[in-house]
């Protein structure tokens, strides 16, 4: 028994023997006397042809076979004579191991997304997602072997938390209380009822716990799911995704940018070397010129510039904005998709307005603006955000009781100041997003195998 990835890479020890596989069918093409099987195990993008005719004692049951069965197939690997392929097995046996109806929804033929992401049980079978989950697996391994190969320590940081990372407001609340009688003090619910003895909350980031392990490793970094309650419903929000948030001691904003540049082209370079034929597909199907998107980040400079300085551009810029720039305020999708272009690249902006930003983030001197960074890459626009960490005590007890975040609840995160402390920065890294610039696929619905968004939680 061998995988199909298994023959392609060894098809010169294995052409001319009988082997086995193990596999479904995609697309069955019955003549009187023959017919063709296009074959999937999952463990390679290219699928096998099978052949078979009616000198098979078995040529009836293949016959009834329909597209989604899946089978136990033994023959022998040979020269093909058509066009397509270079080799095809030539049946001697198989077993129908399970059998699939005549309305089977994933028949061969073109599907669109949306109806795709209906059956997303079935969809992993599909061309498109199996390339986009190919790349999504690699990409995960990519961003694990880079970190460990640059001496970082991945860290498991807790998904059920009382720490206010992100904002209560944008995180879900978790209870054990029966919510058709919830214990009540002075019009409250009695929290110390419940499980904990405290307000508890799913977690919207690893990051204040990723710090303290930063304070003793150096460097960690935490790749996990996370968890928003943000009611948005456009193509790069999502309710439930994975992030990827680095920490390390010692480092300052230029730092970082360093580490987010070497980072990324790893990662991108990576994807490259191992699968080019998801790629190839994706380039050719999904995103016209991907493949050279993707090579010319790799050989990029990233510019770096000041979110000042952005806006000044942008206000000089002979376009009609649907948003108009502001010194004070966030950009816009639109402004970010003008920014790539300026540049002809991925873009650093530094220095954000500090009411802005997180209350975490280190104020800079000139006491307006903190040492924040978001890059914002071609056709994706934000792909990662991170900050120099404030690492002044009595400032970031100040920043957080700017920002009415509960002290109590996070002396501990802020004792790292009072405990050897040093300066130290991290970012993190929408794992969604990233897949989505890889892939050309644009709506985070398609790149996550069972999204949670508004109102579908299906599955």
């Amino acid at each position: 028994m061998i995988d199909v990835k298994e023959l392609y890479q060894k098809l010169d020890t294995y052409m001319g023997k009988q082997v086995t596989l193990q596999g479904w069918i995609r697309n069955i093409r019955k003549q009187k006397d023959f017919g063709f099987i296009d074959f999937s195990d999952g463990t390679y993008f290219k699928h096998i042809q099978l052949v078979y005719d009616n000198n098979l004692n078995i040529f009836p049951l293949i016959n009834k076979l329909h597209v989604g069965c899946a089978i136990t197939v033994t023959g022998r690997i040979q020269k093909s004579v058509g066009a397509g392929q270079d080799f095809e097995l030539s049946i001697e046996d198989l077993k129908l191991e399970g059998d699939c109806p005549e309305d089977y929804p994933l028949q061969p033929k073109r599907h669109t997304r949306e109806f795709l992401r209906e059956i997303a049980y079935l969809r992993p079978r599909n061309n498109l997602f199996q390339a986009v989950f190919r790349i999504r697996s690699v990409a995960a391994q990519a961003i694990h072997t880079y970190f460990q190969e640059h001496n970082y320590v991945y860290v498991h940081t807790p998904l059920i938390t009382t720490a206010d990372c992100e904002g209560s407001d944008q995180m879900f609340k978790i209870t054990s209380l029966n919510m058709q009688q919830m214990p009540m003090v002075d019009g409250h619910v009695d929290f110390s009822k419940d499980l904990f003895g405290k307000q508890a909350y799913i977690t919207g980031s690893g990051q204040l716990h990723g710090e303290t392990f930063a304070m003793a490793f150096k460097k960690i970094y935490t790749f996990g799911p996370t968890f928003r309650t943000e009611n948005s419903n456009t193509k790069t929000h999502a309710n439930e995704f994975w992030m990827i948030e680095p920490e390390i001691a010692f480092c300052d904003l230029n730092g970082l940018m360093d580490i987010e540049e070497d980072m990324l082209k790893y990662i991108v370079n990576y994807v490259l070397e191992k699968c080019p034929k998801e790629i190839n597909f994706c380039d050719q199907y999904v995103e016209n010129g991907l493949k050279e998107k993707l090579m010319q980040l790799t050989q990029s400079k990233f510019t770096r510039i000041t979110h000042r300085d952005v806006i000044d551009i942008l206000k000089q810029a002979n376009v009609d904005f649907e948003f108009t720039p502001d010194y004070t305020e966030d950009i816009a999708k639109e402004h970010e998709k003008y920014i790539t272009e300026y540049f002809n690249g991925p873009v650093f902006i530094t220095d954000w307005p500090k009411d802005i930003k997180a209350w975490y983030m280190k104020v800079n001197e000139d006491g307006s603006t903190v040492a924040a960074v978001d890059l914002e890459v071609p056709g994706a626009g934000e792909l990662m955000g991170g900050s120099q960490r404030e690492d002044d005590y009595q400032t970031l007890l100040n920043r957080a009781k700017e920002f009415h975040v509960d002290i109590d609840a996070i002396d501990w995160f802020c004792n790292l100041r009072r405990y050897g402390g040093c300066y130290h920065s991290g970012f993190g890294m929408g794992f969604e997003r990233l897949v989505i610039y890889l892939t050309g696929v644009e709506n985070i619905r398609d790149v996550i195998p069972y999204p949670r968004t508004p109102k579908n939680c299906d599955f």
